[in-house]
């Protein structure tokens, strides 16, 4: 099909997943399950955090974060106990992120959020930037710090050449500003900036469709696409995460 004709055909698949029966089955539901912005970012950040796999899975294995944090993570993240953080770490969570590594990540929330009212401010970006290649590495240090840890390898690098799928995910969540209900547009960064979350069902139909040309889903390969999409919305590209991972899972194509 003619460029045109695919920017009308993802346009309307958009338009198609971009609604909120999408809450339903995938890990966004968690976050919104709270209305304080601060029980929003948390929930929103661990259930990015730990999506890979079977969406029912990560449903259930955030499920159980939330249940251990008595479903108020930000009062839990600033007023927990030693010895409630003690008894974290030796619980399954999901795969090989496991208690030790939620009650990493609890301690550095503790901390974002003593000197910050938001985790918006960990990502703010710079002129002039175009992408949040650099301010996901700034967040990364700021969130993680120098201490070399297990929890680190949860937490992905785009200057390593990652993808950051899950990163670029929770962001689309946060800044995404529509009256569609699934992403929730509570932080003040601008959307175009965003990029599509690179993972299976996006990169293969990314390919089907011939938006990108790279066979690896990495860092390189989320800004060709960057390029392709913002030729069809400059101002709203991360929307086309829904044609293309609705696409992706359906099989509508196959």
């Amino acid at each position: 099909m003619s460029s045109e004709e695919l920017k009308n055909f993802l346009n309307e698949k958009a338009d198609q997943y971009n609604h909120s029966d999408f809450i339903e089955n995938d890990p966004v539901q968690i976050p919104h399950r709270f209305s304080l912005q601060q029980d929003i970012e948390i929930a929103g950040f661990l259930s990015a955090t730990i999506s890979w796999g079977n969406r029912k899975s990560i449903i259930k294995s955030a499920e159980k974060m939330l249940d251990i944090m008595g479903n108020s993570p930000y009062d839990f993240v600033m007023n927990h106990s030693g010895k409630e953080l003690t008894s974290i770490q030796d619980k399954s969570i999901h795969r090989t992120f496991n208690g030790e590594d939620f009650a990493y990540f609890i301690r550095q929330f503790n901390r974002i959020y003593t000197n910050h009212g938001s985790l918006e401010d960990l990502f703010k970006l710079e002129k002039p930037e175009i992408n949040f290649y650099h301010a996901i590495e700034r967040f990364r240090e700021q969130f993680l710090e120098t201490e070399k840890h297990r929890s680190h390898k949860h937490v992905s690098s785009p200057y390593k050449n990652s993808s950051a799928k899950r990163i670029i995910m929770f962001l689309r969540w946060m800044i995404r500003k529509d009256q569609r209900g699934v992403d929730f547009g509570i932080w003040n960064i601008d959307q175009k900036y965003l990029s599509i979350p690179l993972d299976v069902h996006t990169g293969n139909m990314s390919r089907k469709l011939g938006l990108i040309s790279r066979t690896q889903n990495d860092w390189k390969t989320v800004e060709e696409l960057d390029r392709a999409i913002r030729k069809f919305d400059d101002k709203d590209p991360a929307k086309y995460d829904f044609a293309l991972f609705g696409l992706g899972v359906t099989k509508e194509l196959l």
